[in-house]
């Protein structure tokens, strides 16, 4: 029973990871890999430790004052502001399924073809993995989805933890990347480091997981007695998005960096490590490329009426018709790859660049908020280390937002 209870402490944090590890970092993390190596290791572990300190952050919000992030900007700041942070992550998020769906549905089809001849279209792989979740979402409720997710995330972590002992790169190369450098590659040969980093920052250090975080929180029943429990979630969760996140862009860099091959399409993945790594490798990096999509889309379709009901502090009541037309209809948006042929990897990455234009934002809403001791009370209002810390993170949120844009413009001019 004691076990139970602990594990269930730490279905929030799984959540968050699920959330946060989709196609979307395995894309960046893995074209990072492939095009830099190991050398920018540091991104993903800068960004972890920023993202842990966003979730305790807003996660104490909402054991202080029992407010959800949305409703307090909406209460506190001005209901526009609350519109605005909706609007802009499904947008996001609407992105993220597009190129989610269509980079699993592509990898299928690719060690697909390895076992039957001819392989399996990708428009049936879309439409099984959309049903799948549908059904799932249909059934369940917020706790059998945390449970489901779990059990995928299971699957995830191991399948990329198992390819990174095949095939890892040296421990040098490994330590070298954790020295912060920005790799001098001109951006005319379409390898500029900018986008990519901003997406390895904007899927990793995502508003959404902040927003979505005070929303789990306040399900879960905690209230500031259970400080401890909120930070040793967050601490789980944002250490297995490093280790998952550092294996992913090791397996690249082992193989596909040294062999100079890059990475542009999502099938390269299966195409390029098959001859490098052997049919066994291939096999378990797409089980993990399939467990990590299929766990980010369940909280991608969820978004929209989970932050309808954030902004209007109504019950999360998912059997609702309203809300189960508005799944349906992100859930179609996993067709648009498979069936009108866009690159997956490129609407990822522009997807995940683009989340990064929100950071500062969240980043100034929570300073706003952690400030105010009418809301916060005297005692619990932000200390001077916190705001320290914070500015410095809106700073670099400042930077990643700036080198998002200096991706997409790179992007677009070559």
């Amino acid at each position: 029973m004691k076990i139970a209870k602990t594990i269930k402490s730490f279905l929030p944090g799984i959540f968050l990871l699920g959330f946060n590890i989709g196609t979307g970092s395995v894309t960046a993390m893995a074209k990072a890999g492939a095009t830099y190596g190991m050398s920018l290791l540091w991104t993903i572990l800068l960004s972890c430790l920023v993202t842990y300190f966003m979730i305790i952050t807003y996660g104490r919000f909402t054991l202080i004052t029992g407010e959800t992030a949305l409703y307090a900007f909406r209460k506190h700041i001005h209901p526009a502001v609350g519109i605005f942070f909706i609007v802009a992550m499904i947008a996001t998020v609407s992105g993220g399924v597009i190129g989610l769906v269509g980079i699993i549905a592509d990898v299928s089809y690719e060690w697909s073809r390895q076992i039957i001849p001819g392989g399996i279209s990708q428009i049936y792989f879309a439409l099984f993995f959309i049903s799948l979740v549908y059904i799932i979402f249909w059934k369940g409720t917020t706790d059998f989805f945390q449970r489901v997710l779990a059990i995928f995330v299971a699957i995830m972590a191991a399948s990329f933890i198992i390819n990174f002992f095949i095939l890892t790169p040296s421990a040098g190369e490994i330590l070298k990347g954790l020295v912060p450098n920005i790799p001098r590659v001109p951006a005319d040969q379409g390898k500029g480091p900018f986008l990519v980093i901003a997406s390895m920052v904007g899927t990793t250090v995502a508003s959404v997981l902040f927003i979505v975080r005070t929303t789990l929180v306040k399900e879960a029943g905690w209230t500031i007695k259970d400080l401890h429990l909120e930070r040793r979630d967050a601490a789980l969760s944002s250490f297995m998005m490093f280790v998952i996140s550092g294996v992913i862009m090791a397996a690249a860099a082992g193989t596909l960096y040294v062999q100079g091959a890059g990475l542009y399409e999502a099938s390269q993945m299966v195409d390029l490590l098959q001859p490098l790594a052997g049919r066994f490798a291939v096999t378990i990096f797409v089980f993990g490329i399939v467990a990590a999509g299929v766990s980010s889309q369940f909280p991608n379709i969820l978004l929209l009426p989970w932050l309808l009901c954030d902004y209007n502090q109504s019950k999360r009541d998912m059997t609702l018709p309203q809300y189960r037309i508005m799944v349906f209809l992100i859930s179609l948006l996993g067709l648009v790859v498979p069936v009108f042929h866009a690159k997956p990897v490129v609407v990822m990455i522009a997807s995940q660049a683009f989340g990064a234009l929100l950071l500062p934002v969240t980043v100034l809403c929570i300073i706003y908020l952690g400030n105010r001791k009418d809301v916060m009370g005297k005692e619990n209002v932000n200390k001077l280390g916190t705001n320290i810390i914070l500015g410095l993170i809106l700073i670099f949120s400042i930077y990643m937002c700036g080198s998002g844009i200096l991706g997409l413009l790179g992007t677009i001019l070559y």
